[in-house]
């Protein structure tokens, strides 16, 4: 059915209830937690095909919510107590049934807001969803248009952004933008954030590129942890800039932490201006459009995936499978490596889980961290990232990496090579808990079972280390 036709569906409601948002009252003790927001890929359909998108979008996957089942899922996390709702993809908006989801999240009062890259996100489309109940339009803008055009892999697609956000405004939607920092974007987003506010945003998300999904194939895209003092120092001027163009500045979970900006940073969100932890199913729940339920929308595979809607319900799988449960059940003990040692470790519990166990296999050890580059440059050395396998080309999957500890100094570094290697460890599907085993040291060809690029070799674990694991 065409937009119009379906547009033609949506229910005559006089009014539709007032919604909840986000905001959940603190537990009582011994309460278990229930998520407020949901994050829900519609499709995989996607017309972008973008350098770094994680599930790797583009055709929709085979076995897609039809939707009466989408209705019936809305009832389920209006009744598990999900006060937001935020669709995603691939692309929401190549369903035109995206506009009867949108009236039934509302009709159940909770908000429904969208997160787009809006190759194709028509004034048609706009003003349908708009009149179905959306609250908000997110539109992806990763740098200055030559920068975004080629991480989107679409030539246009920075002037076609730009447009949505224009259609949203014009619709009477609030409007946002998120942006990936990467290699290439890092160097502009001061100007960047001049276009945007002139566009009427009135947030804006950052966050890094993960090196998952199509991104593990693009090492180009991925920052290294050495460039994070100069990284964070641009985001305090970014973060000043943004109090005084009026935009609200919404670090992702995987930017930080426990910098000397941290305040600057994170002002607007919970946890008293500073990183609280990852959220992955406590406050966050998310879903593939096959009805797969997960712990965080960033990720997927097994090792985060709990399992089928259509089999078990929401609330089983919310309850009780230990994929989606594990932020909860972690402890210390699941840390290693530096964050094992570190000062903020019962806070920070090692960041984002999403930008780690792409990177290392597991969670527990995360050099993308602000604090830690500034440990590691005080005493005169710097962390760098090696990918050591090949990611294989499905949704969400990922490589390997090493970490790999040596001196700041050029001629030092070329005198004494590195001090440490983190070497990539099992997956959680091997040890669920504790910090895992490492993986032995790759070799062969990228790609190949047990197979790395060249690169240095770790130390022998037998032998002293002239720093801290």
């Amino acid at each position: 059915m065409g937009l119009e036709d379906v547009r033609r569906r949506l229910p005559v409601v006089e009014a539709l209830p007032e919604p909840k948002g986000r905001r959940h009252l603190p537990l009582a003790q011994g309460q278990a937690p229930t998520p407020s927001l949901a994050v829900w890929e519609l499709t995989l359909a996607c017309d972008h095909r973008c350098l770094h998108c994680g599930p790797r979008a583009g055709r929709p996957r085979p076995d897609e919510l039809s939707t009466e089942e989408c209705l019936r899922l809305v009832a389920e996390l209006a009744e598990l107590g999900v006060g937001e709702v935020t669709l995603i993809g691939g692309e929401a908006y190549l369903r035109n049934d995206f506009i009867l989801v949108i009236r039934a999240i509302r009709e159940h009062g909770m908000t429904c807001s969208m997160t787009t890259g809006g190759l194709n996100l028509s004034r048609a489309r706009v003003e349908a969803a708009a009149e179905a109940g959306l609250s908000a339009v997110s539109v992806s803008i990763d740098g200055l248009r030559e920068e975004h055009d080629r991480v989107r892999d679409h030539a246009g697609s920075w002037d076609a952004a730009f447009a949505a956000l224009r259609h949203a405004r014009e619709a009477g939607l609030r409007i946002a933008s998120n942006t990936q920092i990467n290699r290439y974007s890092r160097a502009n987003l001061l100007p960047l954030l001049e276009r945007l506010a002139a566009a009427g945003i009135g947030a804006w998300q950052l966050q890094i590129t993960m090196p998952h999904g199509s991104a593990a194939d693009h090492e180009e895209l991925i920052l290294q942890p050495y460039m994070y003092p100069e990284l964070f120092d641009e985001l305090a001027r970014v973060a000043q800039r943004c109090i005084e163009l009026g935009v609200t500045i919404w670090p992702g979970n995987n930017l930080g932490y426990f910098g000397p900006h941290e305040h600057a940073l994170r002002r607007f969100q919970k946890g008293g201006g500073h990183w609280v932890g990852c959220n992955a199913g406590s406050a966050t729940v998310g879903i593939e459009s096959n009805g797969m339920i997960k712990s965080c929308p960033s990720v997927g595979g097994p090792t985060n995936i709990g399992g089928s809607w259509r089999e078990h319900g929401l609330r089983a799988l919310w309850d009780r499978a230990p994929e989606i449960s594990y932020v909860r059940r972690r402890t210390l003990d699941e840390l290693w490596g530096f964050c094992r040692e570190c000062y903020y470790a019962e806070t920070c519990m090692a960041g984002c889980t999403a930008a780690t166990e792409p990177l290392l296999g597991r969670p527990g050890n995360n050099p993308f961290c602000h604090h830690r580059a500034l440990e590691m440059d005080r005493q005169g050395l710097r962390e760098r990232i090696e990918q050591v396998r090949a990611a294989p080309g499905l949704p969400f999957d990922n490589g390997l990496f090493r970490v790999i500890r040596e001196p700041k100094d050029p001629q030092q570094r070329a005198r004494t090579g590195p001090v440490h290697v983190d070497e990539p460890r099992v997956s959680r599907l091997v040890e669920e808990m504790g910090p895992g085993r490492p993986v032995a040291p790759p070799r062969g060809e990228a790609g190949e079972p047990g197979g790395g690029r060249s690169g240095p070799r770790a130390p022998d674990p037998a032998a002293p280390r002239r720093s801290r694991p």
